[in-house]
Formats: C-alpha cells, sequence, structure tokens
C-alpha cells in the first residue's frame, strides 16, 4: 500500500519508525484527523447554507410557494443521481455505517465514503430534507481516519481510535463544544476510556473547534436572552419532563424502523423517491418550520418568537388563541419524526442527531408554556426547550452524558447543570427500559453487530466465525460400513467424525466413544453401518451466528465441538479450546 521502497510514502514512513514511537505517531495523526474533519464540518455547513438560501430566499418562496414541497423531491433526486455516478456506493447513515466497520470490518471503510455522505447530505438537507449534517460529518470524518490510518500502516486498535478521534472532531467543530464531542464518542462507540485513548481524543476534539472557530467564528450554534435560575421547586416538573421526554423518544424510534420498514419493501427507487419525498413536501409546505435541521426554529423558540415559528403556515391567519399555536407546535413533535423518516426513506442522507434536538426543544417548550396557560405555575419556556433537547438527545441516542454536556456547552447554559442531569437520567432509564438500543444501534443489535462498554460482550462481538472454525476432521458417510469407518479412524488425528450425504449436508455426528467397544469385531463389520452409530448433533452453528449466539449454544449443551453448517451443508467445527484460545488473543490485542 505504500508503494514502491523509493516513493516519498514508503521514505516517511521508514523516517517514522525510526524516530517517532507508534503512541508518538497516533498523537500527531488525531491532530490531522482533528483538522480534517473540522474542515469537512465547516464545508457541510456552509454548503448547506448556501442551497437552503437560495432556495428559502424571499423571491423564490413567493414565486413558488404553492409548489413548495417539489423542493424535498428535487432534493432527494439529486442524492440518488449521485449514488447512482458513484456506481451505488452505499452510503446510509454515518454513526451505524461507522460502528458496523467498527465491529465487523476491522475498522476499514471504503474510501468512497470520504466524500459520498459530504456530497448527498448537502443536497438532501440544502433542498429541505428534514435531517441533520451530524451524522454525515461523523461518517466522512470516520471513513478519512479509516483510511489514513490504512495509509500509514498504524494497527488495528489505532485506527479503531483515529475512527474515534474522527468522530470527536466532527462533533466538537459543527457544535464548537470539544467536551461533549469526547463523551458523544465514548457513549456512542463504547471506546474504553484509557490514558492512551483519552489524550489523542483530548487533541482531535479540540483540533476540531479551533479549525471551525478559526474558519467561522467561536459563536455558539444557539442564543437566548436569558434563562431563569434553577428552583428547586421545579424539580416535580422536571422528572415529569423526564418520563414525557422518554415516552416521546421511544414514539421517534419506533416511527423510525416501522417506516424505514415500509420503505424498505418499496424495490423501485423511483417509487421511493416521489413516495417519499411527495409526502415530505406536503408536510414542509403545511409545517414550514419542519424544513432542513431546524435549528432557526429551536432558536426562535429558545427567544419566545412564537410569530416566527408559525407565520408561514398556511394556518397562521386562524391562530387567534394560545392553545392553537401550542396545538401547531406539538404538531412538529409528533411531525418531524415522520419528516426525517419520509426523507431517509426516500433515499435522502442524513442524520437523526438534529431532529432530537428539534423535537426536545418544540416539547419542552410546549411543555412549559401548557402548564403556564393552566395558571398552576410559571416556568420559563427557554429553561425547558433546553432540558428537553438534553431529554429527546439522552433517550434517542441513549447518550445521557452527551445531551448534559452538549446543551450546556452549545448554549452556554451551565446554570442548567442539575435540571440537565435530572431529566437527561430519567429519560434514558425509561426508554432504556422500553428499547434496549438507541436509533444507532437497534438494527446492529438485532445481528449482533454493536460493540458495548462490556468487554467480554465485545470481544465476542469482533470474533467470526471464520476466525474459529476447525476443517481437519474425517468426513464418513451414513451408508458406510463398520470396516471402512475402522480404516477412515487408523488415519484421523480426531476422535470425532462428521457424517455428510452425498449431497454435503450434516446428517449427524459419530464419536469414537460410539463405536469403541465393537471397532475389533470383524464379525460384524459388513452389517453395522454408520447410520446405525452415528447421533444428532446436540446443537448446529450456522456461519451466520454471531459469538454470543455461539457461546450460549456450548453452555446449554455442554459439548466440547460443535458443527458448523450454511444452509444445511457442512463446513466444520468450532471446540471450546480454539474458541477459548482465540478469544484471550483478541482480549490481549484489544487491551494493549
Amino acid at each position: 500500500m505504500a508503494g514502491t521502497p523509493n516513493s516519498l510514502l514508503a521514505r516517511f514512513l521508514i523516517w517514522r519508525a525510526r524516530h517517532l514511537t507508534q503512541r508518538q505517531f497516533v498523537l500527531i495523526l488525531s491532530v490531522v484527523v482533528g483538522f480534517l474533519t473540522g474542515l469537512v464540518a465547516v464545508f457541510l455547513k456552509n454548503s448547506t447554507h448556501f442551497i437552503q438560501g437560495l432556495v428559502t430566499s424571499d423571491y423564490l418562496t413567493e414565486y413558488y410557494n404553492p409548489f413548495y414541497f417539489a423542493f424535498p423531491i428535487i432534493g432527494i433526486l439529486i442524492t440518488v443521481l449521485i449514488r447512482r455516478i458513484l456506481k451505488g456506493t452505499k452510503v446510509g447513515e454515518g454513526v451505524p455505517n461507522t460502528l458496523f466497520a467498527i465491529s465487523r470490518k476491522n475498522g476499514i471503510m471504503p474510501s468512497a465514503q470520504m466524500f459520498s455522505h459530504m456530497i448527498t447530505s448537502i443536497f438532501t438537507v440544502g433542498f429541505g430534507g428534514s435531517v441533520g449534517l451530524e451524522g454525515p460529518s461523523v461518517g466522512t470524518g470516520a471513513a478519512i481516519g479509516s483510511n489514513l490510518g490504512r495509509l500509514m500502516h498504524i494497527n488495528y486498535k489505532s485506527r479503531i481510535l483515529l475512527i474515534s478521534c474522527a468522530a470527536a472532531g466532527a462533533i466538537a467543530s459543527i457544535f464548537n463544544a470539544p467536551i461533549a464531542a469526547i463523551i458523544f464518542t465514548i457513549e456512542i462507540f463504547s471506546l474504553d476510556l484509557t490514558f492512551g485513548s483519552l489524550i489523542p481524543l483530548l487533541l482531535a476534539s479540540a483540533s476540531g473547534a479551533v479549525t471551525s472557530i478559526f474558519i467561522q467564528g467561536g459563536d455558539y450554534l444557539f442564543h437566548y436572552k436569558s434563562i431563569a435560575p434553577f428552583s428547586v421547586k421545579e424539580v416535580p416538573f422536571y422528572i415529569l419532563l423526564g418520563v414525557l421526554t422518554a415516552f416521546v423518544s421511544v414514539y421517534f424510534n419506533r416511527l423510525y424502523f416501522y417506516v424505514d420498514g415500509f420503505f424498505s419493501r418499496i424495490n423501485k427507487p423511483g417509487v421511493r423517491i416521489i413516495v417519499g419525498g411527495g409526502l415530505l413536501g406536503l408536510l414542509i409546505f403545511l409545517i414550514p418550520p419542519l424544513y432542513g435541521e431546524g435549528y432557526e426554529t429551536i432558536n426562535h423558540l429558545l427567544n419566545g418568537n412564537l410569530d416566527q415559528v408559525v407565520e408561514r403556515s398556511f394556518l397562521y391567519d386562524y391562530l387567534t388563541s394560545e392553545y392553537l399555536v401550542l396545538a401547531l407546535l406539538i404538531g412538529l413533535v409528533l411531525f418531524k419524526g415522520f419528516a426525517t423518516t419520509f426523507t431517509l426513506g426516500a433515499g435522502g442522507v442524513g442524520g437523526v442527531f438534529a431532529p432530537s434536538l428539534f423535537i426536545g426543544a418544540s416539547f419542552g417548550f410546549v411543555f412549559a408554556r401548557f402548564l403556564n396557560e393552566l395558571n398552576w405555575v410559571t416556568l420559563s419556556s427557554t429553561n425547558y426547550a433546553l432540558v428537553g433537547m438534553a431529554g429527546l438527545m439522552a433517550g434517542v441516542l441513549h447518550a445521557p452524558l452527551t445531551a448534559v454536556f452538549m446543551i450546556a456547552e452549545i448554549t452556554g447554559g451551565y446554570e442548567l447543570f442539575i435540571p440537565l442531569m435530572l431529566v437527561s437520567a430519567i429519560s434514558f432509564l425509561v426508554t432504556r427500559k422500553l428499547m434496549p438500543h438507541s436509533v444507532y444501534t437497534m438494527q446492529l443489535a438485532r445481528r449482533g453487530d454493536i460493540l458495548t462498554h462490556n468487554k467480554d460482550q465485545v470481544i465476542l462481538t469482533l470474533l467470526t466465525i471464520d476466525r474459529v472454525l476447525e476443517k481437519d476432521f474425517k468426513k464418513v458417510n451414513p451408508d458406510m460400513s463398520l470396516g471402512e469407518l475402522v480404516k477412515v479412524v487408523s488415519s484421523s488425528r480426531r476422535n470425532l467424525f462428521p457424517v455428510v450425504d452425498a449431497e454435503g449436508k450434516l446428517v449427524g455426528v459419530l464419536t469414537l466413544d460410539d463405536f469403541r467397544n465393537i471397532m475389533f469385531d470383524q464379525s460384524i463389520y459388513e452389517t453395522t453401518f454408520v447410520s446405525q452409530l452415528m447421533n444428532p448433533a446436540p446443537a448446529i452453528i450456522e456461519k451466520k451466528e454471531n459469538m454470543s449466539s455461539v457461546m450460549e449454544k456450548f453452555q446449554s449443551t455442554g459439548a466440547w465441538n460443535l458443527p458448523v453448517t450454511e444452509d444445511g451443508r457442512y463446513l466444520g467445527f468450532v471446540s471450546k479450546s480454539k474458541l477459548f484460545s482465540v478469544y484471550r488473543r483478541k482480549l490481549l490485542e484489544f487491551s494493549e
């Protein structure tokens, strides 16, 4: 990969090996990755907002307003065409793709993903796709980290660390929140927090944030006039908000997977574009704040500017009471999830980070204003909108610590630390009880491809059947006589024999103990057959199974060896000894 011995890269790698340790080199690469992902995030934001500025300009919105639903279809169509130009490169959602690459691809990501997420998401979100840019930023940065690691010939563990550094740099750059970016990486990527991993994360996160600040200033993403001091008397309301944001999180997650399943059954891309893009455009036409990421709407809510939130709605002239306005805002909570899933289902590219913040801010605002209208209490709608964002983030992403520090950093609202912690913890606990996996990890978890903070589980996830499969077993046929079987035994180093028919299908297993007492009785050599001696396997391992399932089968059967098949065809055996040996080597490699 480094090219000829005299190439510039090869000479650099030789120099690096002589003058820099692996740890020193990784520290340098973490800064480079942070800088590159910072550039990616800035480019993504500015390019998307440029397109949004053109599409939503006064001239276009006045001239095309009756046909405003067409813009999302155009954006998604451009996205799909770009993917075709990239020869069908699967883009997907940035964070799940990265998690899958870590757990199943040894941290190796296709080089095309260094730009495919970025280019496609610009047109998706720019033309009104109701998703965020955080996922594509993380996906692009992770691909950069992966390919840079491969180019520089660093090992698996360092490559995973570079991918994590890229994620931290991307989040730090987008939100100007370097601490939350590190916590996000640790929570979402299940990265072990050690001295060896913390310093590269700090450098990458700081590098991404500095790059963004240098190019476009250090302004916060969200702005508000003031927040009210925390009062202990409001603790019951924050507890209630935590529970309710958990229910909203479960609603969003289940809706996400239900609509995703609906679109996955539509085989024709053109139909998906028309159905998904048309429904998305209709929603945006009826409820304009659903357009794009929605950060402008969040800022209006934080400052109590309701008129600017609802002014473009066709219902604006009929909103004569506060309750009708609140009903429209509840529509934002309910329909943002539809808008997001329609965008992704139709073929758009983006993430769910921004929609989570949007729904959380809308729900927290409605919660406070509704209670205020009942004249029970006077609550700050700004406070509850901010804390609502943390509640949704903790519930949807299963990242409570990220939620606390993210909202505190991007708003400068450190005065709200106690309610942020309270609501995030409650939302996470309730959501986790109802849905064990986050929107990022649900599909991966169903296949056993997700990493966790449980190191034993991580090692099992990283192992594959191919790593532990043993094939040096002598196969026997069920029609084989005892005399023929004895000849096979004499040339075998094993005392276990798979019984396989003429089509290669496993029909049973045979151990030496099954015929040891008769194997020297020549009088029955021609009248006794394998089919009479064999036994069914205590359990059969399918090649596509994950290692957690394999371990459960070993524990439930008490067997020492289990056969592996693929569509019924015999492939080999997995033994406990080989499994534990490979497990130990992987554990040492992972824990270095």
